[in-house]
């Protein structure tokens, strides 16, 4: 049986955590942000836990 592999996209999208959390960047962060106030850009500042639901979809693309 050849290797599995792992989906592109999501391995540039997302990293999963020692404790098997996904984790994933805000969205509306990345371009038109000097329309965007500072307090809406800081809010959507950093990476967040992914939806238990999803996480369990995108492991399953990022498996080895």
């Amino acid at each position: 049986m050849p290797k599995t592999k792992s989906h592109s996209g999501a391995k540039k999208r997302f990293r999963v955590t020692g404790t098997g959390k996904v984790m994933r960047r805000r969205a509306h962060r990345a371009h038109y942000n000097e329309h965007k106030s500072s307090r809406v850009t800081r809010r959507l500042d950093g990476v967040v836990e992914l939806a238990k639901g999803d996480g369990k979809n995108v492991k399953k693309l990022l498996r080895k």
